[in-house]
């Protein structure tokens, strides 16, 4: 699958949510946005035959937690869902360092070969990463708007993590030169 069609499968359920939100409310975007995140995953099992741990992860914590908005009509859980999927993320990245498991590299690893130094700091970095996107969805959602939310939600949380991993592709392709060849 091209990085452009994982990108629109991906981002496709966000801005259904966004658009949703904005014309009928945040129940109707939330419901919008667990159908989107199911056929996003559906479309990628059947074009890869496989769904990355992640974006599985990902899409269980929408479907619990929308339906929990939906169910209760309370949006607090579809703005908890952040937070809890971030503080979860970094827990298991930071448990896997405790038990010396790099769950990082079982990711990536397939994509890249990186030095075990490298996985840990990379592990470290995005441990905290998610903290602080935990905490930075926490301020949003106490302090604005349901729709300013959303609207961070959106495109706040993705641009953030974009500019996240764009800002770690030097020091991963400064290790990648020093890791010995792929054979």
């Amino acid at each position: 699958m091209t990085q452009t069609r994982k990108m629109i499968l991906e981002m496709g359920p966000l801005v259904a949510f966004f658009l949703t939100n904005w014309k009928f409310g945040i129940f109707y975007g939330t419901a919008v946005f667990m159908v989107g995140t199911l056929i996003s995953l559906v479309i990628t099992y059947m074009v890869t035959g496989k769904i990355a741990k992640f974006v599985l992860a990902s899409a269980i914590f929408v479907g619990i937690f929308g339906g929990l908005t939906i169910y209760l009509h309370n949006d607090l859980f579809i703005k908890f869902k952040v937070t809890l999927a971030n503080v979860t993320f970094a827990a298991v990245l930071f448990g896997g360092l405790y038990f010396n498991r790099l769950f990082l590299k079982d990711i990536m690893g397939q994509a890249m070969e990186l030095p075990e130094a490298c996985w840990r700091v990379l592990t470290i970095r995005w441990g905290l990463f998610f903290m602080f996107m935990a905490v930075l969805n926490e301020v949003v959602w106490r302090n604005f708007t349901t729709d300013q939310w959303v609207t961070f939600k959106a495109f706040g949380l993705m641009g953030l993590t974009l500019v996240f991993a764009i800002a770690n592709a030097p020091y991963m392709a400064k290790h990648m030169e020093d890791s010995p060849p792929r054979k």
